[in-house]
């Protein structure tokens, strides 16, 4: 949730609730774990967390939270929430607040960070040293605090309030860190909300697409070939090319040229376009190849630029749009992977445009038009545009401010100029220069930033790329960066969610099962399929000795959207009896027909059966 009634979510009032109630859960702990060590507890989207350390066990192990433990403490949450207990503001020099917090060690550590102005009260990134740090007080429990926060504990309601789930999270993230206790919870403005969400999360586990992936059979997570690095089985293999062919013709229709590039590159590459640097904690140790080093790569746009400079250009060449699905790799923290959605081996459906600056706002808008025209096809209607600028207090953006104001107002100029409304969000800006993401809202109303299109005066100074100009001097290109999937593995881990993997019938794996009533009309069901096949479906025959019941049952649980069942009536008839996923019984069609309507469906990429 990036916004609340049209204000930021971090300015809201759900935001304020999440955030005292984060205070609170600490506030009951210590009920029950006095000695407990206290890390940090911001909001986050839809709730929020604190992490502690509980000391160690009879073991050595780190204690943790039992079941029980969790109905204790949201039962005393709930207790202090209902005494009226002001939230109360003040603020400590550095060396009271280091007495204070003596006893504290994660506090401390974050006291240190923010006099040497590293990082805040939550550990998030700052850039200025501080001399005094906030403190909240609600009764006798005093926290390290900037806010903001609601007036009194009453105005969180107590039955909107539900402590979800427990788990081990690193002190910042680093495994060779303690690790911690992590208590997830939520809250709400009322009970209503609350149940609405409690339901949508129950329907989410339900369509979690690590299950589903499972049960479908599209892609497996082997520990021999290493977390983080899916294998896609052959019918996520098909799933995933259908997206990239779809594509592929969307973007030769507008022009753009298929490029491949390795999946390594010399680090000198990613030291000079900045990427080794800004991603260095997240990315492999570098490889040592005769004496010189090499990287997994983390991003394309190097490997495109060093393909733009492998020869000269004219205005005449330009724009110049190379495509390419490539595999770039990440070294995400394991306590953060998930599926297909965080990984750290994934392709992404990138393409870089050198444009001249006069084109950028024609090309601009045509890349926009790409990611609309993507997400029209998807179905998806439900989304918003974010504007994406710089930070100008942190040191993590590079180039000029003026480079910086050029491609705001170039993103604004083209959105404007097609009537898109879009939200301007500080600090969400690449290092190298703005963007616009495109935000969906799936059906269980979670937001996915999916596809992003950047404009980019850095790197093309960086690199010294060139083209000869109409008046025969050399002048500088502007690159625009773009993905509207984003990466494969991710959209398709949405894709499953969103359709709880009964996808549309033009992507289904399998569009169309066959079954045969008995063994003798197998025969029938396989010349039927020949026909099918021929004309562009996927279809599987399901020969085995089921009875028909049980074989449309096992496609159903397949979320398979057609199948044909055939017996000697439709052999004779040259027809098919057709059920679908649904359970929908459409009674008997001839081939001829079933197959016209069945391609149409497929060539217009519909949503209906």
């Amino acid at each position: 949730m990036s916004q609340e009634n049209g204000v930021p979510y971090a300015e809201s009032e759900l935001y304020k609730i999440r955030h005292s109630a984060a205070h609170v859960l600490a506030e009951a702990v210590l009920e029950f774990y006095p000695e407990a060590k206290l890390a940090i507890g911001p909001p986050i989207e839809d709730g929020f967390y604190y992490d502690f350390d509980l000391g160690k066990d009879e073991s050595g192990k780190p204690k943790t939270f039992s079941p029980e433990d969790m109905e204790k403490i949201e039962a005393k949450m709930k207790e202090l929430l209902k005494k009226n207990a002001k939230f109360e503001q003040s603020s400590m020099s550095i060396p009271e607040a280091k007495q204070f917090f003596a006893d504290q060690p994660y506090k401390l550590e974050l006291i240190d960070e923010l006099a040497a102005g590293k990082v805040d009260e939550n550990g998030k990134p700052i850039s200025e040293p501080v001399s005094e740090v906030g403190i909240y007080t609600q009764r006798d429990f005093v926290d390290l605090c900037r806010g903001p926060h609601v007036a009194f504990t009453k105005k969180i309601k107590a039955n909107a309030v539900k402590l979800l789930r427990t788990g081990g999270a690193y002190w910042r993230g680093d495994e060779n860190k303690p690790q911690l206790q992590r208590i997830y919870g939520t809250a709400w403005h009322n009970r209503v909300e609350l149940d609405e969400y409690l339901k949508l999360l129950e329907e989410a586990k339900a369509r979690d697409h690590r299950r589903l992936g499972k049960q479908l059979g599209l892609f497996h997570i082997s520990q021999l070939v290493g977390s983080g690095l899916p294998l896609w089985l052959p019918k996520g293999a098909v799933l995933r090319e259908t997206l990239e062919n779809f594509l592929r013709q969307a973007q030769l229709e507008r022009g753009y040229l298929p490029v491949i590039t390795p999946h390594i590159g010399k680090l000198d590459l990613y030291i000079k376009s900045g990427h080794y640097p800004y991603y260095k904690e997240s990315q492999y140790t570098p490889i040592d190849v005769d004496d010189e080093k090499f990287l997994l790569k983390p991003m394309n746009c190097p490997h495109h630029i060093e393909i733009y400079k492998s020869e000269p250009h004219s205005y005449r060449d330009l724009p110049l749009r190379l495509a390419e699905f490539g595999t770039v790799y990440r070294y995400e923290q394991s306590g953060e992977l998930n599926g297909l959605t965080r990984v750290r081996g994934f392709t992404v459906d990138d393409s870089h445009l050198f444009v001249t600056p006069e084109q950028l706002e024609e090309e601009f808008i045509g890349v926009v038009d790409l990611i609309q025209h993507v997400f029209n096809t998807m179905g998806f209607d439900d989304f918003r545009a974010r504007l994406g600028t710089n930070d100008p207090n942190s040191d993590k953006y590079a180039g000029t401010p003026q480079m910086w104001q050029q491609g705001v107002a170039a993103i604004k100029q083209a959105a404007d100029k097609v009537g898109m409304r879009y939200a301007i969000e500080e600090g969400e800006a690449a290092f190298y220069g703005p963007k616009l993401d495109f935000i969906f809202r799936d059906v269980l109303k979670r937001e996915w930033q999916l596809g992003t299109v950047q404009v980019d005066f850095l790197l093309p100074e960086r690199f010294e790329l060139e083209y000869m100009g109409e008046d025969g001097q050399k002048h500088r290109p502007v690159m625009i960066h773009r993905a509207p999937f984003g990466s494969m593995e991710r959209f398709v881990g949405i894709l499953i969610e969103h359709f709880n993997g009964a996808f549309p019938l033009w992507l289904a794996p399998v569009q169309v099962v066959m079954v045969p009533i008995t063994d003798r009309h197998v025969p029938y069901a396989n010349k039927v399929a020949v026909e099918l096949r021929a004309a562009g479906m996927r279809v599987e025959v399901d020969a085995s000795n089921n009875r028909m019941n049980a074989k449309i049952r096992n496609a159903q649980l397949q979320k398979v959207p057609y199948m044909l069942v055939v017996g000697d009536r439709e052999e004779e008839d040259n027809a098919v009896a057709v059920r679908t996923r649904d359970n929908e019984d459409r009674g008997a069609i001839s081939i001829a027909d079933f197959k016209t309507n069945a391609t149409t469906r497929i060539t217009t990429k519909t949503m209906e059966l």
